[in-house]
């Protein structure tokens, strides 16, 4: 009986996941869907062009063994691309290409529509009736890739930066959208971007603007019957950067007026790149066919740095502002801050004005009575010992073959649930956590976190069990 294209690629998708991280394979393939076999070609689709060209650049050799595993030595692998899912015109827009470039590919593209620009136009940021178009681009010069600390947890986000400051408008990263909570370091990685376009290409014009500030000016532009020139202004960038563009959320006109000057930008080969504090898909109040375009290009998330990501940040910090803090110190101070990059920094100054004004010098101590008025509502760490004592009793199995080899369901679920809380209410690194639950690797412990997570959403049985264990742990 001839297989199946789901089947193959299920089978594929089998093969890879056993050499790949979880979270690699959650992120590159778990998005990829089979569309047809046809012979020895096997036809997936990827959500975007930036999949394909990941997939070819990091994963072409294991595709490769993987797809003639499966279909014989002549076995091919080809990629439809979803270019633009926002149409009304009916099916999605996609650009099919060859595995591994064997041959040219072949790519049909819209040209963009030709604009002509007014550059005798308004700038909103300087005197209305300007001129001549000179415009400062609103960027802050200590905001740079130099300064900026990388680390796993924006790795991702930081790489593309670098290629979109290197080549804007000209990378499958457009629009760039860089997200995640407040302090992660967004409005810094972004004005980098910025700082690096205007180093390099200076003849680029780069605007950043919030986009608060932009909802202002838009409403002045009404009142003032120069709609026009706010429009004109805009569309003449060759870079826009906007920050916090989760605040267009009830604002219909303004997101209106951003919906065209992004499509002419885009069409333009201009580029776009835009922050928000959630993710296209989380946020609310903003217009479908807006959160579909920010969805073209690449979304980035920042998380929370890790405690060697925190302490770089701190003696980046340092040798900046040429002070030096014993070691014991930048580590207290890296462990007891550990969600936010601006709240990180902001004890390390309050540190030194504590030191400066009180003529005392800065060791330990001194950190530590700073803390206990820099952080409010600090409560006492829950230990992983503590964590995994309280779960083994809910669950009642043995202490002891939780951190063993076991995968007996019961045992499995216990040690599951002991990681979850672990990452949760420790400020243990996952790999701290997976060493502590029998010498495993960081990447189980993303996966207990994640299966934990998904069970959460989808099983209340399940569900029931966590909040009963957390409560415990909350009277304790």
């Amino acid at each position: 009986m001839q297989k199946t294209c789901t089947e193959v690629w299920n089978n594929c998708l089998q093969i890879i996941k056993d050499n790949i991280p979880v979270q690699s394979f959650k992120t590159w393939f778990e998005p990829i869907s089979a569309l047809k076999l046809e012979g020895n070609i096997l036809t997936v689709q990827v959500p975007s062009l930036f999949f394909y060209e990941w997939l070819e650049e990091h994963y072409v050799g294991l595709l490769r063994k993987t797809v003639k595993q499966q279909m014989g030595e002549e076995g091919r692998l080809e990629y439809n691309i979803v270019v633009d899912k926002s149409s009304n015109s009916g099916s999605p827009y996609t650009t099919s290409m060859p595995s591994n470039g064997n041959g040219a590919a072949s790519k049909t593209q819209s040209m963009p529509v030709p604009v002509s620009i007014n550059k005798d136009i308004k700038n909103p940021f300087i005197i209305p009736g300007l001129k001549k178009l000179n415009v400062d681009p609103q960027l802050n010069s200590q905001y740079t890739f130099e300064s900026y600390v990388e680390g796993d947890c924006n790795r991702l986000a930081r790489s593309a930066g670098f290629a979109v400051a290197a080549k804007p408008g000209a990378t499958s990263f457009n629009p760039l959208m860089i997200y995640g909570a407040v302090g992660l370091g967004k409005t810094h990685l972004v004005q980098a971007i910025g700082n690096e376009i205007r180093r390099t290409l200076p003849d680029k014009l780069v605007i950043y603007v919030s986009c608060e500030k932009f909802c202002q000016q838009f409403v002045e532009s009404l009142k003032n019957n120069t709609i026009n020139d706010f429009v004109n202004f805009y569309q003449a960038m060759d870079v826009i950067i906007m920050d916090d563009v989760h605040n267009f959320a009830g604002k219909e006109k303004t997101q209106d007026i951003f919906f065209h000057i992004f499509n002419h930008l885009h069409q333009s080969g201009k580029q776009i790149i835009i922050t928000s504090d959630k993710a296209p898909k989380d946020l609310s109040g903003v217009e479908e066919r807006l959160l579909s375009r920010f969805k073209w290009g690449l979304s980035a998330d920042l998380q929370i740095p890790d405690l060697e990501t925190r302490i770089a940040i701190l003696r980046k910090k340092m040798y900046a502002d040429g002070i030096e803090l014993p070691s014991d110190v930048v580590e207290y101070v890296a462990n007891n801050i550990d969600n936010n990059v601006r709240e990180l920094e902001g004890a390390m100054v309050s540190l030194l004005a504590q030191s400066t004004l009180n003529k005392k010098d800065i060791d330990l101590g001194l950190a530590k009575s700073m803390l206990k008025n820099f952080i409010k509502n600090t409560t006492k760490e829950i230990s992983m010992d503590y964590i995994q004592k309280l779960v083994c009793e809910y669950f009642e199995v043995p202490v002891e073959m939780v951190k063993s080899p076991t995968r007996k369901r019961e045992i499995v679920q216990a040690r599951q649930i002991s990681m979850y809380l672990s990452k949760s209410l420790t400020k243990s690194s996952l790999k701290s956590i997976g060493a502590f639950y029998g010498g495993r690797d960081h990447s189980t412990v993303i996966y207990a976190c994640q299966t934990v997570e998904d069970l959460i959403d989808t099983d209340k049985k399940f569900k029931g069990y966590v909040n009963d264990i957390q409560k415990k742990l909350k009277m304790s």
